[in-house]
């Protein structure tokens, strides 16, 4: 019955998934553990490399794919690639410091993310997916919430919040099912100043759309209900991170650049605290933390991959047996 807390062996189960820019693929391993032990994913939530993942896992539900295959099409994904050049800047290849800057300066931010763009629309149009409209959980629902099985979080940098695409998408005086999916997880994964952002045109202008994880990199509580009834069914969340992560050293900051790092990974990690000192939060999380991959490692090797990956199914199975017989309400 809807409501009722369900097995941790078996169910349908809404999945939350962690930026974390390349430890994604971590994300990946954790998810194809839980549909090992049952798990049905009816709806996805993510941010930057969770809304990439997410994508896929969302448009492989909606193609009837097993999520076993998760694994080898995010493994087609070149992260030798993600540090894409516009044509007019080829020239300046022997000098990438001055591509940089010109990127930044002229585009705000020093690489176009095009590759990532045409990637996404190749693997999801494959899946038959293109638009939001092609991932409809439930078309009748009134509540956007309910209707469909993706929704990614990103940062509306001129109005000074959190967007989730397609949810909030109306008050933009845009319509949900003619937008791009690609896209829109394009905006999510938008490292400031890494990449160059993505233009929204709605009713109140134009909106310079940037990576989610910097307002909302772990939407766990996005699919919760706030009207006090009972969900269909439970949330889980998959964290890129460790819940003892208030323990960590003091990193010195050592110039401009480290400066900027440290503040975006301070706004980060900010965001989310709470949701590591809320206990029911944390009983619905898996905490997987990789290790030796930063999060734009773009050069990482074949051997570094299938490590995130298994460091994720590693921390799902520990989850897994741990809730043994434990309803996750």
């Amino acid at each position: 019955m809807a409501g009722e807390p369900h097995d941790a062996r078996h169910g349908s189960a809404d999945l939350v998934l962690e930026g974390g820019g390349v430890k994604g693929i971590a994300l990946v391993g954790a998810a194809v553990a839980l549909d090992d032990a049952g798990w049905r994913f009816e709806r996805v939530a993510g941010s930057s490399a969770g809304a990439v993942v997410g994508a896929v896992m969302a448009a492989m539900r909606h193609a009837g794919e097993p999520m076993a295959r998760a694994d080898d099409i995010m493994r087609t994904l070149d992260y030798t690639l993600m540090q894409d050049r516009r044509p007019g800047l080829r020239w300046l290849q022997w000098w990438p410091r001055a591509a940089d800057a010109w990127g930044i300066l002229f585009h705000l931010g020093m690489h176009p993310g095009e590759y990532l763009t045409q990637w996404l629309r190749g693997v999801l149009g494959d899946l038959g997916v293109r638009t939001f409209g092609d991932l409809l959980l439930d078309p009748g629902a009134t509540d956007l919430r309910q209707r469909y099985r993706l929704v990614v979080s990103t940062s509306d940098l001129s109005r000074q919040r959190v967007l989730r695409i397609p949810w909030d998408l109306p008050s933009y005086g845009v319509r949900p099912d003619d937008v791009d999916v690609a896209t829109a997880v394009r905006a999510s994964a938008g490292i400031p100043f890494m990449f160059e952002p993505v233009r929204l045109r709605g009713a109140h202008g134009e909106s310079t759309l940037a990576d989610g994880s910097l307002l909302e990199t772990f939407p766990v509580a996005a699919f919760d209900r706030d009207d006090g009834a009972a969900p269909r069914w439970p949330t889980i969340g998959v964290r890129l991170s460790s819940p003892a992560s208030e323990r960590a050293p003091a990193v010195p900051v050592t110039g401009p650049i480290s400066m900027l790092r440290s503040l975006i990974h301070t706004t980060v990690d900010s965001t989310q605290i709470r949701h590591v000192e809320d206990p029911r939060d944390a009983e619905r999380t898996i905490f997987a933390k990789p290790r030796g991959v930063g999060w734009t490692d773009f050069d990482i090797t074949p051997a570094q991959q299938q490590s995130l990956y298994d460091d994720g199914f590693a921390a799902a199975q520990r989850w897994i047996e741990r809730r043994a017989g434990r309803p996750l309400a």
